[in-house]
């Protein structure tokens, strides 16, 4: 009996076994590509030999977690790194899941992170000349600068009668999270013509291809267009309103009577002191001791409301107020009248469109590469798990079993922060949030020639925060520096040398230094150019 049970046994565990085997091999065949980056992308991915992408791309682990991405290592650079794949994805046969997780470790102010699927390229293309100009056949990912806030989808289609291809960019798309966690962006292509767009495995958007609502501007292009030859004829007259020619002005209609008018009803309040100044020399005021007539001028008191004006009704020269002039009617115009020649707005008329044609599902080309071509303000963008599956459910395993619990973990560890902030975390948070908003600072247009120094100053402080109250004192002092000569600069000498202009431009507080000497050499230049001297109404400020 024990025999027969250990014999049942091996054979179901054999039958497990195959039936094991068979599903891995089918995911197998299901899976198109994967890289989970656990291994360095170096020897597998080829980064662009052209000069503007200077972007460094490092193999690095996710923050706070032992698992590896491919990383986007500076801040204000071009990447374009590129892989082939082993045979091209055809997107006409059946379903096709294109799939990646991005996480933006710093945010995201102002740059991509989608991902390229770069259809078959020309004869003599490499990977290593991969650029903006490489043609896709699918662009999908999050990109956020400005108004701009979208997970997009774009697809090339080639137009059969005119051989052009045409970018259709999907219709209000996904918006972008703004935290720092990772997410999965998923885009089901289905043979039926349905797209998927889900974000972290919840579906944000459905569409058709063949919708005229769907893509601008639409796959299927209209039946016809406007005449490019057909012109407006010379009397057509679009105006629906024109003014009665007929219409006369009145006799009694003044144009040159003025808006306003003085109140001739109105009286002096009893009261009004007209002999009294409003403002009166201050009795308290003192001439300094240490003023000099010839270089400061004639002193004289500040002024002070005249307190004799508080309790009367008024002071000075009574005027009378004015009023609304009854008899304003400003210029006169003819009233309008329905236009007799009116032919409505004019348009071309319609021709047959030698664009148009008809398809039941798109043409797309095939995928033969991956590529990541992106231009960002930030660092600290992470790439992972990227995925090409003909199987839903193949993308859904993935989700489950290498996005969800890195989520899950980062969700927890962002909430803890939230519920119970240390005073640490709550100083480096607002330290965080500072620099951020140095970062825009420094962006502002009229700050453009300090900006580098600008930059060097918050990148001293981030690597040293006992500082950041005198960085952001000499950052004040830089903008104030700068708005001076912005406001002023046409009124003050202009340094002609400059490498002098570039010193005084990085430093805020040198600067400054050197308009305190130049105001206090000021008196001395005026008595050598003969100038008036200035004239001062308040006690001298102390050094």
């Amino acid at each position: 009996m024990a025999g027969i049970r250990s014999g049942v046994v091996s054979v179901l565990f054999v039958l497990f076994a195959c039936f094991f085997s068979i599903q891995q091999l089918s995911a197998s065949d299901d899976t198109v590509f994967y890289d989970s980056f656990d291994e360095s992308f170096e020897g597998r991915w080829t980064v662009s030999g052209k000069d503007e992408y200077q972007g460094v791309w490092k193999h690095s682990k996710s923050e706070g977690h032992e698992d590896f991405g491919l990383l986007v290592s500076e801040k204000a650079k071009k990447y374009a790194i590129v892989k082939e794949v082993d045979e091209p994805v055809s997107l006409k046969d059946g379903t096709v899941v294109l799939q990646f997780e991005t996480r933006l470790q710093n945010g995201l102010e102002c740059g991509g992170a989608y991902l390229k699927y770069l259809r078959p390229q020309e004869a003599g293309w490499e990977p290593k000349i991969f650029d903006n100009e490489s043609p896709y056949s699918v662009m999908f990912g999050p990109d956020k600068c400005g108004l701009t806030n979208k997970v997009h989808f774009i697809f090339k289609h080639k137009n059969p009668k005119s051989g052009e291809y045409v970018e259709h960019h999907l219709t209000t798309p996904p918006s972008v999270p703004t935290d720092k966690l990772s997410h999965v962006y998923t885009a089901i292509i289905k043979p039926d013509n349905e797209l998927i767009i889900l974000v972290d495995g919840e579906e944000k958007k459905k569409a058709n291809f063949l919708s005229t609502e769907d893509f601008m501007p639409p796959l299927i292009p209209t039946k016809t267009i406007p005449d490019p030859e057909d012109k407006k004829p010379e009397d057509w007259d679009e105006r629906a309103k024109i003014p009665d020619p007929n219409a006369v002005k009145p006799d009694d209609w003044d144009e040159d009577a003025p808006m306003e008018i003085e109140d001739e009803e109105a009286e002096k309040p009893e009261g009004w002191l007209d002999d009294e100044p409003e403002e009166v020399d201050d009795p308290e005021a003192t001439k300094p001791e240490d003023w000099d007539d010839e270089e400061d001028g004639e002193w004289e008191a500040p002024k002070i409301d005249n307190p004799k004006c508080v309790t009367a009704p008024g002071c000075g020269e009574w005027k009378r107020p004015m009023k609304r002039n009854p008899a304003y009617k400003g210029k006169w115009h003819a009233p309008l009248i329905d236009n007799p020649s009116y032919k409505g707005i004019w348009k071309p008329q319609e021709i047959p469109n030698p664009s148009y044609f008809e398809l039941e599902k798109p043409n797309f080309e095939p995928i033969a590469a991956i590529g990541i071509e992106i231009w960002t303000m930030q660092d600290g963008i992470l790439f992972d798990n990227i995925l090409i599956t003909k199987d839903e459910k193949v993308a859904h395993s993935y989700r489950e079993t290498q996005w969800k619990p890195k989520f899950e973990v980062e969700k927890e560890k962002e909430k803890a922060e939230e519920d119970v902030p240390s005073s640490e975390g709550l100083l480096a948070n607002v330290q965080k949030k500072t620099f951020e908003l140095l970062y825009k600072v420094a962006d502002v247009p009229f700050l453009a020639a300090y900006k580098s120094k600008i930059i060097d100053l918050i990148e001293k402080a981030e690597e040293q925060p006992n500082i950041t109250l005198g960085v952001i004192g000499s950052i004040a002092v830089i903008i104030l520096t700068a708005l001076f000569m912005f406001l002023f600069g046409g009124k003050k000498p202009v340094e002609e040398k400059p490498t002098v202009a570039t010193e005084a431009s990085g430093s805020g507080v040198e600067k400054k230094e050197e308009e305190s000497e130049k105001e206090g050499s000021s008196g001395e230049n005026e008595k050598e150019t003969g100038a008036a001297p200035r004239r001062r109404t308040g006690p001298r400020r102390e050094n």
